[in-house]
């Protein structure tokens, strides 16, 4: 019954077109109703420590230096350093955005802020050029998904957090499957652009190269300062968040000199309401997870899924699944801070790592950011092309099919994700 309290009060609150946040806070006192202990003192106090979490004030800088990175320039020679190289195959363009969307992954980890950059600079490119706006747009959105599984990651951060597993293991152990999903977009594109006879761009020379390559060399500096940083130990997540503020500080300023000092006001204004909006969510669902621990809901839940606990793997399958469902109804800060608390005691009692676990967790909340109804990335892509929701949706699936395939891929082996993480943390 409690269960049912807590998803129906939620769902309720939703449909009523209350904003999470809120929703959140509505089923909580839903639940201390029905548990009969009802305290506005619990509710402050649990918010309050919610809050108040030092590897939390990395959300806030990660997002400042995405915006740091797309106004002072970074950005735009990252994908010129793509199309230096790549921009002459057939459907060059499309390699350009994936090459791009990977590299700016690396430096902000934010899904929304990478596609919406990605998206402004080369969508006018490409429709220039000929090609199929949906099309492109989808391929641009399905890029932009890969922010949240490529170190820094503001989602790592996140379930970190609420799940008490090292943020930097998550890190690391994002890379290769970052990476992946980016290599199924490559797969994907080449077949399209073969099959359609996609346009060509001119190649360049090798000292237009080269002289792309030094132009964007501090904006491909930064994530082996980042990853090399976390790896060596000389920094901690939240202190890389810092490092990535003041390096895109640096190189916005003193090298590339497009940043204005007038301009910082308003880059801060955003990245804070940005943080606002994170924090509090994180804030609100902290009473949820007192209630579901106080309540037992893990072990009920875990109870339901007692059948599938000697095999890790079907019951990974069934978790992506749930995972999956909520998700297309559900934004992804929601998602994790709603099913993080109540599936990791299930995870550990099977024995499946946690960090696995977390780094399949995001990826399948980033894929379900380009699956309708809700589908952020694509409503970003579609504001920034300019272009209506349904062929872009239709654009969008062999993207969507390629990197589920790589999750499922994920799921059957594990150790596809575990070997390089002891690889890289031995």
């Amino acid at each position: 019954m409690l269960i049912a309290i807590f998803v129906g009060s939620l769902m309720a609150a939703m449909a009523l077109g209350v904003p999470i946040a809120f929703s959140l806070m509505v089923c909580s006192m839903a639940m201390m109703w029905y548990m009969d202990f009802f305290d506005a003192q619990i509710m402050a106090q649990n918010m309050l420590s919610g809050a108040d979490s030092f590897p939390l004030i990395a959300i806030p800088f990660f997002v400042l230096a995405g915006e740091l990175m797309n106004a002072g320039g970074i950005s735009r020679r990252i994908v010129e350093v793509a199309g230096a190289w790549v921009g002459h195959f057939k459907g060059g363009l499309g390699y350009v955005a994936i090459f791009a969307c990977v590299i700016m992954a690396s430096l902000s980890g934010s899904a929304i802020a990478d596609t919406a950059a990605v998206a402004a600079l080369l969508i006018p490119m490409m429709r220039n050029a000929g090609y199929d706006i949906p099309r492109a747009s989808g391929l641009i959105a399905s890029g932009g998904i890969i922010a949240p599984i490529i170190p820094p990651s503001i989602g790592f951060v996140m379930v970190g957090v609420v799940g008490n597993i090292s943020i930097t293991k998550l890190f690391i152990a994002g890379i290769a499957p970052g990476l992946m999903m980016a290599l199924a977009l490559v797969a994907t594109w080449a077949f399209q652009a073969k099959r359609d006879g996609m346009p060509r761009g001119e190649k360049k020379s090798s000292r237009q190269r080269w002289s792309a390559t030094m132009a964007g060399f501090w904006a491909l500096l930064m994530p082996v300062i980042i990853v090399g940083g976390l790896k060596s130990g000389y920094f901690t997540p939240t202190e890389a968040a810092v490092v990535a503020v003041f390096y895109a500080l640096f190189v916005g300023f003193c090298v590339y000199r497009e940043l204005k000092v007038e301009a910082l006001y308003g880059l801060l204004l955003s990245a804070g309401k940005t943080s606002a909006v994170v924090m509090f969510l994180v804030a609100a669902a902290q009473v949820s997870a007192w209630l579901i621990a106080a309540a037992n809901i893990p072990m009920m839940v875990a109870g339901i899924l007692q059948p599938l606990i000697d095999s890790p793997v079907l019951l990974m399958l069934a978790i992506m699944l749930l995972v999956f469902t909520v998700g297309t109804v559900l934004d992804f800060a929601p998602t994790i801070l709603i099913l993080i608390p109540v599936l990791m005691p299930t995870v550990k009692m099977a024995g499946i790592d946690p960090v696995y676990f977390g780094v399949l967790f995001i990826m399948n909340n980033a894929i379900g950011l380009i699956t309708p109804p809700v589908g952020t990335v694509l409503n970003v892509v579609c504001g920034v092309a300019r272009v209506r929701m349904e062929p872009v949706i239709r654009a969008v699936m062999p993207y969507f099919l390629a990197q589920s395939a790589v999750l499922l891929l994920l799921v059957l082996f594990p150790q596809l994700v575990l070997a390089p993480l002891h690889f890289m943390t031995r």
